[in-house]
C-alpha cells in the first residue's frame, strides 16, 4: 500500500517557488507606488510664474528645509527596493536551475535503446553498459549501475514490467512525498528556542500591538484625523449658541483638543510661554483671555487663540518658540474648520427633522466658512481682499480709492486696462508688477450653472409639493487672466471701429452727411422730432382701427387658404377644378405620410435622448462611488506654512429664513469643470420659493459666487390606483353577499346563545 510522506523542502523547488511568488507580490507593487520620481520640466516652467515676494521666499526656504530629510528618505526607499529586486532575480535564477527529483522514469532511455527493441537487444545493451559501469571495473559507477540493473529488470521480469506500466516504478506503488514550503531548520531541535521566540514576538507581541494602536486611533479620531472629543465640543457649543460671530467661531476652533498636551503628544509646552504669551496678548488686545468659560480659560486655548490672532494680524513672532507652535496650529486649522462646518450642517438637518429644538443660524455656518480663507491668507475680515496680492500693503491701498477710480475687489482690478492698472501700481518695480499679474492671473474665476429637476419622474421639469428636488450645479473654473484677454480684445475692436469711422468720414463730405442714407453713419433726428412723429403716428393708427370693419373672423391661415382656393378656381372648368382638388388631396396625403415619418424620427430621437439620460445617470453614480482626489490648484498663500489646494463649499440656503437647505458639499477636485448634485425636499405647500446656490472658497477672499433660483412648486398629483388593484362590480357584489351571509350567521349564533341562557 502506498502512503504519504511529508518533508520540509529546503534543497528542493517548493520553498524557492514560494519565495519567488512572495517577493514578486511585494516588490513589484512597492516599486510602482514608492519609487521616488523626479520633478518634471513642466513643474520647473511653472516655477517661473510663481511669486517672488519676500514672504514667498521665506515660505519656500521653510519648505526646502525639509528637503534633506526627504532626500534621505528617498535614498532609503531606493536602496530597499533595489535589494528587493536583487533578491527577486536571485530567487528566479535559483528556480530556473533547480534539478527536479521527480522525473519520468524510462528504462529504454536508461539503457539507450528504442522502445520497440527485442529481448536480445535489451540483453545486449545491458551487457555493454554493465561492462562499463560495474563497480568492479575501473570506470564503474555504483549509482549508475543500479539504475541500469533496475531498468533491465523492469523490461525482462514480467511482474516488474507490470508495476512499471501501472505505477511508473518496477517496485510497485510507493509513498507520495509532499514538500512543505518552509526550510528544514525550523523543526530542528537546535533551533527550537529561536523559532518559538520568533513566533511569540510576531503573534503575541507585534500583532496585538499593531491591532491595539489601530483600534485606539480609530476610536479616538474621526474624519480627517480630527479628535472625536473635539467634534463633541463643537456640537455642544453650536447647540448652545445658535448665532455665532466670527470671533466666537475662532475662539471655539482655538479651544480644540488637538492643541492640548493631554490629547496630542506633538504639542510642545515651554517655560518661555509664561513670558512670551502674555506679552503677545498685550500687543494684540481683545483676545478674550479673561473669559472664565471652560475650555476658553485654559492655557492651551488662550495660547492657540493668541497665535491665530497674531497670524491674522501678520505679526512677527519669535522664530524658535512661538513661530514653531503657530505653524503646528495653522496646519490643523483647515481640517478643524471643515469639521465645524459639518457639525453645523448635521445639527441643522436634525432640527429640520424635528429631533432637536434649536436650529443653528445660517450666519454661524457662513462665518465658519469665512474663517478658512482668512487663516489661509492671514487677514482679518475688515481688511481689503487686495492684500492677498504680493507687494501690496496698507499704504499702497490708498491709490486704489480716489475720485477717478474706486477699486475695492480682485475682479475690479483684473477688469481694468493694463495702462490704468500700471498707473495705480506705479510705485512698484517691473518685477513686482509682474508678480502681481502672475498671482492675479492664476486666481480662480468661477462660472456657475444651476439646473433643478425631479429625477425618476415622467415630467422632471415640474416640481410638486413634497417631491425630492435635485439641483445640479455645474462649476467651470477659469483663471482670472481671461479678463485680461477680454479687455485687450475689446480694445482692439474699439480701435478697429474708430479706424472704420475715420475712413467713412474721409469718403463722405461734410455737407452731404444727411444725403447718404446707405452709410452706417446717418444723422440722427432730434429727440423732440422723434416724439412728434410718434404722437402723429399713434393718432392715425387709432383712427384706422376705428374705421376698419370686421369682415371675417377666421384664423389667418384658414382665411389665406380659402382666398387662395377662390383665386385658383376662377376661370377654370369644373373638371379642371376637380383634378386640382385631387392633386391637392394627394399632396395632403403625402404631407401626412411625411409627418408620420417625422413623428417616427422624433420618437427615435426621444428614445435616444432617454437612453442618453440613463447613461448619464449611471455615469454620475459611478463618479459618486469613485474616490475623489484632493488635488486641484495650488493657492498663493505666503503666510500659510504648507502647500494649500483650492477647495469649494457648495450648498443651498434660504436667505429669507436664514436657514440651510442642504448639507454643504466640499469639492476638492475642481481642476476645469465638475458637477455637484444637491438634493432636498420641496415645501409641502404650492407656491413660488426662492433659494440661493452658494459657492464659497476655503482659500481665497472675494471669489465667492451666489446664484438665486426660484422654484414654482405645484400641487402634488393624485396617486392613481393600479389596474390590478381595481375591483370589478361582480367581485364587489360577491363580497357584499359574503358579508351579509356572515352577518346572518352571527345573528343566528347570538339567538342560540340567548335561548341557551334563557333555558
Amino acid at each position: 500500500m502506498g502512503g504519504s510522506k511529508f518533508q520540509y523542502d529546503e534543497s528542493g523547488s517548493t520553498f524557492f517557488y514560494f519565495l519567488l511568488s512572495f517577493l514578486a507580490l511585494v516588490v513589484i507593487p512597492s516599486t510602482y507606488y514608492f519609487w521616488p520620481t523626479k520633478r518634471k520640466k513642466e513643474d520647473t516652467g511653472k516655477d517661473r510664474n510663481k511669486c517672488h515676494c519676500e514672504q514667498c521666499g521665506v515660505k519656500s526656504n521653510y519648505l526646502n528645509a525639509k528637503e534633506p530629510w526627504r532626500k534621505a528618505k528617498q535614498r532609503v526607499i531606493k536602496s530597499l527596493l533595489i535589494l528587493g529586486w536583487f533578491a527577486l532575480f536571485a530567487t528566479a535564477y535559483k528556480v530556473a536551475h533547480i534539478q527536479h527529483d521527480y522525473v519520468n522514469w524510462d528504462p529504454f532511455e536508461i539503457l539507450g535503446i528504442d522502445p520497440g527493441s527485442s529481448t536480445a537487444e535489451i540483453k545486449k545493451a545491458y551487457r555493454k553498459l554493465s561492462l562499463i559501469y560495474h563497480p568492479d571495473k575501473e570506470t564503474g559507477d555504483e549509482k549508475k549501475f543500479l539504475k541500469i540493473s533496475k531498468a533491465y529488470a523492469a523490461l525482462t521480469d514480467e511482474e516488474a514490467r507490470k508495476n512499471w506500466e501501472m505505477y511508473g516504478n518496477p517496485d510497485g506503488p510507493g509513498a507520495t512525498s509532499f514538500g512543505i514550503a518552509l526550510p528544514s531548520w525550523i523543526v530542528e531541535k537546535e533551533n527550537s528556542i529561536l523559532v518559538l521566540g520568533l513566533y511569540a514576538l510576531v503573534f503575541m507581541i507585534a500583532l496585538p500591538t499593531i491591532v491595539g494602536v489601530w483600534w485606539y486611533r480609530s476610536v479616538k479620531y474621526g474624519g480627517d484625523q480630527v479628535l472625536l472629543d473635539t467634534s463633541q465640543l463643537y456640537y455642544y457649543f453650536i447647540h448652545k449658541t445658535q448665532y455665532m460671530i466670527l470671533r466666537r467661531v475662532l475662539m471655539i476652533i482655538a479651544a480644540s483638543f488637538e492643541f492640548d498636551k493631554r490629547h496630542n503628544n506633538e504639542v510642545i509646552e515651554r517655560p518661555s510661554d509664561n513670558i512670551e504669551v502674555p506679552q503677545l496678548i498685550k500687543e494684540l488686545g481683545n483676545v478674550g483671555e479673561k473669559n472664565k468659560e471652560k475650555p476658553f480659560c485654559l492655557s492651551y486655548s488662550i495660547k492657540a487663540r493668541s497665535l491665530i490672532h497674531a497670524h491674522l494680524g501678520r505679526i512677527k513672532l519669535p522664530p524658535n518658540t512661538l513661530e514653531i507652535d503657530k505653524i503646528q496650529i495653522l496646519k490643523k486649522c483647515p481640517y478643524l474648520i471643515q469639521e465645524f462646518v459639518q457639525c453645523v450642517a448635521q445639527l441643522t438637518m436634525l432640527a429640520m427633522a424635528g429631533r432637536i429644538q434649536r436650529t443653528p443660524h445660517l450666519d454661524t455656518l457662513e462665518n465658519a466658512m469665512k474663517l478658512s480663507p482668512l487663516i489661509v491668507q492671514a487677514l482679518w475680515d475688515s481688511k481689503s481682499s487686495l492684500l492677498q496680492l504680493p507687494h501690496i500693503n496698507e499704504d499702497l491701498l490708498r491709490h486704489f480709492t480716489n475720485k477717478r477710480r474706486n477699486v475695492r475687489s480682485i475682479k475690479q482690478l483684473a477688469s481694468m486696462k493694463d495702462e490704468e492698472r500700471r498707473s495705480i501700481l506705479r510705485n512698484l518695480s517691473d518685477e513686482q508688477y509682474e508678480d502681481i499679474i502672475n498671482v492675479l492671473g492664476n486666481m480662480p474665476l468661477l462660472e456657475v450653472d444651476v439646473k433643478s429637476e425631479v429625477l425618476d419622474d415622467e415630467d422632471s421639469g415640474t416640481i410638486t409639493a413634497g417631491a425630492i428636488v435635485t439641483v445640479t450645479v455645474t462649476l467651470k473654473r477659469k483663471p482670472m487672466r481671461i479678463l485680461f484677454d477680454q479687455i485687450t480684445s475689446h480694445e482692439n475692436e474699439q480701435d478697429a471701429d474708430d479706424d472704420d469711422d475715420q475712413e467713412n468720414a474721409e469718403q463722405v463730405p461734410n455737407g452731404d452727411i444727411d444725403a447718404t442714407q446707405d452709410s452706417p453713419r446717418v444723422k440722427k433726428p432730434k429727440v423732440w422730432e422723434k416724439n412728434k412723429g410718434k404722437k402723429k403716428g399713434g393718432k392715425a393708427g387709432k383712427n384706422k382701427k376705428k374705421v376698419l370693419p370686421t369682415i371675417n373672423k377666421k384664423k389667418p391661415q384658414q382665411a389665406s387658404n380659402s382666398s387662395n382656393e377662390i383665386k385658383s378656381n376662377v376661370g377654370k372648368s369644373p373638371a379642371a377644378a376637380d383634378s386640382d382638388r385631387e392633386l391637392e388631396s394627394d399632396a395632403d396625403s403625402e404631407k401626412s405620410n411625411f409627418s408620420d415619418s417625422e413623428d417616427k424620427r422624433n420618437d427615435d430621437i426621444s428614445d435616444e435622448e432617454e437612453w442618453d439620460k440613463v447613461r448619464n445617470k449611471v455615469s454620475k453614480k459611478e463618479k459618486l462611488l469613485e474616490t475623489k482626489s484632493r488635488q486641484s490648484h495650488s493657492v498663493h498663500c505666503p503666510y500659510f506654512p504648507d502647500d494649500k489646494q483650492e477647495y469649494w463649499w457648495i450648498y443651498l440656503a434660504d436667505r429669507k429664513k436664514h436657514t440651510l437647505t442642504t448639507i454643504p458639499v466640499l469639492l476638492t477636485n475642481l481642476v476645469d469643470e465638475e458637477e455637484v448634485e444637491l438634493k432636498f425636499t420641496a415645501p409641502p405647500k404650492p407656491g413660488i420659493c426662492s433659494y440661493s446656490v452658494i459657492v464659497r472658497s476655503d482659500s481665497y477672499l472675494d471669489v465667492d459666487v451666489i446664484k438665486n433660483i426660484k422654484l414654482d412648486v405645484k400641487e402634488a398629483k393624485e396617486i392613481k390606483s393600479h389596474p390590478q388593484w381595481d375591483i370589478s362590480e361582480e367581485e364587489e357584489e360577491a363580497a357584499k353577499e359574503e358579508d351579509s351571509a356572515v352577518e346572518d350567521s352571527d345573528l343566528l349564533a347570538t339567538d342560540d346563545e340567548d335561548s341557551c341562557s334563557d333555558e
